[in-house]
C-alpha cells in the first residue's frame, strides 16, 4: 500500500510539474487581450463587477475557465468568452495572470 501511494504521489508531483512547464505566461499574455476590458491586461479589473485576476492563483483561473467553458458555471459574457479557449490557451492565460505580483500596503 505504501508503495503505492508513493508512486501515485510521484506520479502526481511529476504531472503538476510539467503543467506548470508547459504554461507560458508570455502566451498567456497576448492572449490575455480578449480580457482586458473588463480585466484589464495587467489583471486589474476595470469594471466594478468583474474580479481582479492579478496573482490569482493559476489552478483556480483554470477550474473556472473551464467551468465556464464546460457550461458548469453560467455568466452571460464569460461562457461565450471561454467556450472557444483550449485547455492549452487556458493554462497559458492563468499563467499570465498568476505572475503578476501585487503588493499591498496595511493601513497603520
Amino acid at each position: 500500500m505504501r508503495i503505492l501511494l508513493t508512486s501515485a504521489l510521484a506520479m502526481t508531483l511529476a504531472a503538476m510539474a510539467w503543467h506548470a512547464q508547459a504554461a507560458d505566461p508570455e502566451r498567456g499574455r497576448s492572449l490575455a487581450g480578449q480580457c482586458r476590458t473588463c480585466h484589464g491586461l495587467n489583471g486589474i479589473a476595470k469594471i466594478p463587477i468583474a474580479p481582479h485576476l492579478a496573482g490569482e492563483n493559476r489552478i483556480y483561473i483554470e477550474t473556472q475557465l473551464k467551468a465556464f467553458r464546460s457550461g458548469k458555471r453560467q455568466h452571460e459574457m464569460m461562457s461565450v468568452i471561454a467556450k472557444d479557449l483550449s485547455d492549452e490557451e487556458i493554462s497559458h492565460l492563468a499563467a499570465w495572470y498568476e505572475s503578476i505580483e501585487i503588493t499591498a500596503t496595511m493601513p497603520e
